[in-house]
């Protein structure tokens, strides 16, 4: 009997539980005398045993996982390379190599086949993971499904959970733009999440834009389309002119009282990490060596930018990352979820390796793309027609 394992990694996104319950279901199905195990918490899990049984009760009401965000088996980032790091927060001993701690566990633990739910780190690290395996004379089939709301994984055109992400940071941006009418002239910057790719700043825009666009306004006063809507989107992936911004901005604020700017934080990244550095600060970074995001602020750099320009009697930042990547998958990505799992207990019981998605490089077929093709860092395409739109919707092209 086949023992299979499985584990969520990195950040959530609303589709870690989904694609639990879609796995156990699909093994359930198909394969029912398989053993299951979880490694709670990610790589940490595996690294200390830290596993859990997917009783019959489990089997049962897994298809209730798919009412859920965040993730039921826990997530961490670990990167089973970075012995320091894996050192300083006691998952291995001084001088042990995470690998070999890892694949010890998971010989104890007589798994055949690794399901890894993740991004790019994740996946990556479970490629280094059956390497090290297979160098060491152990096979292991490792099959990943592609989890970033930055939709920014090579060469997967779509990864699971980003649909979703952008829907929720459109509903989140709703209330956030209602508090234009707490203040006059009022600049509110909605921050999406997004490091170097901006997707989903530019979906989560063109979702709220099209609310309006499908809402009936008093147009009395606040209550008009053109306060309610985006005014500017900035992403890593579009250069811009601040001054040349700040011109037709400033008359927005001055007709409409209000300007409201949906900012990826990837956008003026480098700019704002060469001014830290410069100043001697220190840059805060994660295990995988990027830059923690979140401690650097990249909204209030934007506001910091225009408040004065725009003449701004007050300034709002507003982050919806963690708001909308802890949301349940919309039927969008339920739909893709589903496929996903389904292919990917099928290439595990197959003892095919690779991390499930639509191979953009290949027709956009749904199949085990290989691990040394999985890079991230993908930029989106600020060219397509649907966001080329948005922007001429908004007199930003």
């Amino acid at each position: 009997m086949k023992t299979v394992a499985m584990l969520t990694a990195g950040g959530l996104a609303p589709c870690l539980s989904s694609a639990v319950g879609g796995l156990i279901e699909r093994y359930t199905e198909v394969a029912p005398d398989v053993r299951i195990i979880a490694y709670r918490n990610g790589y940490a899990g595996l690294l200390t045993g830290d596993s859990v049984e997917v009783t019959d009760e489990v089997r049962a009401k897994a298809h209730l996982l798919h009412a859920f965000g965040g993730s039921p088996i826990g997530n961490s980032r670990v990167k089973l390379t970075n012995i320091a790091d894996c050192v300083g927060r006691g998952l291995v001993q001084q001088g042990q190599d995470p690998l070999h701690v890892a694949a010890e566990q998971l010989s104890r633990d007589g798994v055949d086949v690794l399901h890894t739910i993740g991004g790019d780190d994740t996946n990556g690290t479970a490629a280094d993971l059956a390497a090290y395996l297979h160098s060491n004379g152990y096979e292991l089939t490792v099959v990943g499904l592609p989890k970033t709301i930055d939709n920014d994984v090579v060469p997967i055109r779509q990864s699971l959970g980003a649909w979703t992400a952008a829907e929720q940071g459109a509903i989140y941006a709703r209330n956030i733009i209602a508090e234009h009418s707490s203040n006059p002239r009022m600049l509110v910057v909605h921050e999406v999440m997004g490091r170097n790719c901006g997707w989903l700043t530019a979906a989560t825009a063109l979702e709220h834009h099209r609310w309006v666009q499908g809402s009936q306004f008093a147009g009395w006063l606040e209550n008009s389309p053109e306060r309610w809507d985006v005014h500017a989107v900035f992403i890593p992936e579009r250069p811009f002119d601040i001054a040349e911004e700040a011109r037709r901005l400033r008359a927005v604020m001055d007709e409409s009282d209000g300007v409201n700017l949906f900012v990826s934080e990837g956008a003026g990244l480098s700019e704002i990490v060469a001014s830290l550095e410069e100043s001697g600060a220190e840059v805060p970074r994660d295990p995988f060596g990027h830059v923690q995001i979140d401690k650097i602020n990249p909204g209030q750099w934007f506001a910091k930018q225009f408040a004065d320009l725009l003449g701004a009697d007050k300034v709002l930042v507003q982050k919806s990352g963690y708001f909308a990547r802890s949301a349940a998958a919309n039927d969008a990505d339920l739909a893709l979820i589903r496929q996903c799992t389904d292919r990917a207990v099928d290439a595990a019981l197959q003892g095919v390796s690779g991390v499930i998605g639509q191979d953009e490089e290949r027709g956009d077929e749904l199949r085990a793309i290989e691990f040394d093709r999985i890079k991230g860092g993908k930029a989106f395409d600020a060219t397509q027609d649907w966001f080329t739109g948005l922007l001429a919707d908004l007199g930003q092209a």
